[in-house]
């Protein structure tokens, strides 16, 4: 027996890879489906069943071009209706791998059809969990996704998984693994752990959501405390995942198209293409095409598309580093961005050389901050999860998270320069590119974002540990 966690960094996402005896089963896979194939043929083994925990929110599944691929059967829990073939199991249903069995187990309380798979060995011992949304580490599956089916309100979808957690997965002896589909970082849950497999005893200790002691009211009040809005392409990732989508060779061929400067700009001319930037930040600062957004690769790429951009049926238009394009086009159709409509040939390079008008961004050391801040008062805009300001920020910054930055607009003077940062560098020059899409340009960037700033010795406001928010 064989099982392989591929983890996706970008989008904190885990699929699996399970293999016994020349059989091979998949769960919860990325859209891109060649290396799961390129693996089995590896293992001269053939992919019998694709499992899927959910229909996901946060990316597009893989499942549908993976079983016109291999033949494999695609399977679903209770509740779920398709488009497409589909296995529904049945709770407590059997699948035979090779010399392992893997059991569903309905734990409905993500969403209704949620499901986690217990993989049995040779001898019939439990020896592993694949919990999808279901119960993350250090954390369980946000109950707010699927409240729009029918009159099931919040508190009801946290009330079945309470009871899904307590009377199909804690019964389960303590050296049994959990394989979860997500890790830190990822919008389905709130405070997960850096670690992306544990035993389920060790989660009985550490995971809020499992004190033995806990009762179902208090359960729904603390799973449901703090949710933040769903990311507004999560919608059209479940209808993808529930009715199908494109192959990704069609979408590759199109979106990894180059274009001349001449043809680039007619495609932008003749449609509502938005022209996406993913160089590093500090390339897009020193000169990028006027009004296009940056979103850099070299970051949480797919989930900033999906929560900026929000609709997946967006044309898009690429100004991306040599080399990289088809793992731009993939990144994006991960989370249903199907429309990518080319790139610029020789990127911002020969749209420079070649004469064309570009914008820049204007920035600042946090040390030159630290000088102006101590001559004059500064207006600081911190784009920042809430979270994260609440615990450190500097003195008299107001928050604007980049996640919501459209409903800040208007908090952004407009006839005064200011100034924005993030952590690091990255999300506040993802805003200063929307600000500056939607006509402020009197915005000064601070290099480094706070943690520099704080290494400059700049005041910021006492700490608190996040934990305690």
């Amino acid at each position: 027996m064989k099982i392989e966690q591929i983890y996706t960094g970008c989008l904190a996402q885990g699929a699996y890879y399970i293999e016994s005896n020349g059989e091979v089963a998949i769960i919860d896979p990325l859209r891109e489906v060649k290396p799961y194939i390129k693996r089995a043929k590896e293992d001269n083994s053939t992919i019998k069943y694709i499992f899927e925990t959910h229909f996901h929110a946060d990316f597009v599944s893989g499942h549908t071009t993976l079983s016109k691929e291999t033949g494999a059967s695609i399977i679903y829990g209770p509740n779920a209706e398709t488009t497409f073939d589909s296995l529904i199991a049945k709770d407590g249903q059997e699948f035979k791998l090779g010399e392992v069995t893997i059991t569903a187990l309905h734990t409905p309380g993500h969403t209704m059809e949620s499901t986690t798979y217990v993989l049995r060995d040779k001898d019939g011992k439990d020896h592993a969990i694949f919990s999808g949304d279901t119960l993350f580490l250090g954390d369980v599956g946000r109950p707010d996704l699927a409240q729009k089916t029918g009159s099931i309100t919040v508190e009801d979808l946290a009330g079945y998984l309470y009871d899904s957690l307590r009377n199909k997965i804690m019964p389960l002896a303590d050296d049994v693994f959990v394989y979860p589909a997500h890790g830190a970082g990822s919008a389905c849950g709130k405070n997960m752990m850096k670690e992306t497999v544990d035993t389920l005893g060790n989660q009985k200790k550490v995971n809020y959501a499992l004190r033995s002691d806990m009762t179902k009211k208090e359960f729904i009040d603390e799973v449901t405390d703090g949710l933040l809005p769903p990311p507004q392409y999560f919608p059209l990732n479940v209808k993808m995942n529930k009715e199908g989508y494109r192959d990704i060779d069609l979408i590759l061929k199109i979106g990894t198209k180059a274009h001349s400067i001449v043809e680039f700009e007619n495609i932008a001319n003749q449609t509502d293409a938005i022209i996406l930037d993913v160089r590093h930040q500090d390339d897009f600062a020193k000169g990028h095409i006027p009004s296009s957004i940056f979103i850099g690769l070299d970051g949480s790429f797919a989930p900033w598309v999906g929560a900026l951009i929000g609709d997946v049926k967006q044309s898009i238009l690429l100004v991306m580093p040599e080399g990289r394009e088809e793992e731009t086009v993939t990144r994006l159709a991960r989370v249903g961005f199907d429309n990518a409509l080319g790139y610029l040939k020789g990127g911002f390079e020969s749209w420079k050389k070649g004469g064309k008008e570009y914008d820049t961004v204007d920035s600042i050391t946090a040390e030159n901050f630290k000088q102006a801040s101590q001559k004059d008062s500064l207006q600081v805009f911190d784009v920042r999860k809430e979270s994260e300001y609440l615990s450190e920020s500097v003195l008299n910054a107001t928050n604007t998270p980049l996640s919501f930055i459209n409903e800040h607009l208007a908090t952004y003077p407009t006839n005064e320069n200011f100034y924005v940062h993030c952590a690091g560098g990255y999300r506040s020059m993802v805003a200063s590119s929307i600000l500056k899409r939607r006509g402020i340009h009197n915005l000064i960037d601070i290099q480094g974002g706070f943690k520099a700033i704080k290494e400059a010795g700049v005041k910021v406001s006492e700490f608190v540990c996040p934990s305690t928010l």
